[in-house]
């Protein structure tokens, strides 16, 4: 299944990239969540969490590019929390003028379509507030 939400930041493409680090990965972590490792957005980078009841998330970013219009990293599922089997997260920033889109695209199964549906909602109602963390971190 796929989730994709969309924020309007105010900023240059490349300042808002720069500014994809530790301490925003941090401001983005749920209540409880901890962060174990944070070695950046490049390829071959490794990110840790303890989540508070569903255990240890560790991804690897399999991929990351810049353009003139775009900048992206992916990151996919390692090791990951109980149902969830398959995990790509797609991190990519447009250009917009004078501000940026960042993009959260992110595709998950479960290994089972109902139980895709089951988690959907819970998996949305977490990154969800994403959209409005960025526009508040970003601020100018």
């Amino acid at each position: 299944m796929n989730i994709t939400l969309r924020s309007k930041v105010s900023g240059d493409l490349m300042a808002i990239s720069n500014r994809f680090d530790a301490e925003l990965f941090m401001y983005l972590l749920p209540p409880g969540a901890k962060l174990i490792e944070f070695g950046g957005s490049k390829k071959g980078d490794i990110v840790h969490l303890k989540l508070p009841i569903a255990g240890e998330w560790i991804s690897e970013i399999t991929e990351s590019g810049i353009s003139k219009d775009k900048c992206y990293f992916i990151d996919e599922g390692k090791k990951l929390p109980f149902p969830i089997k398959k995990w790509k997260h797609k991190h990519i920033l447009h250009r917009a003028g004078h501000s940026t889109i960042i993009e959260d695209n992110m595709t998950f199964s479960a290994g089972n379509l109902i139980l895709d549906i089951v988690l959907y909602p819970f998996l949305l109602a977490a990154f969800l507030p994403r959209v409005w963390q960025y526009k508040s971190y970003f601020k100018v």
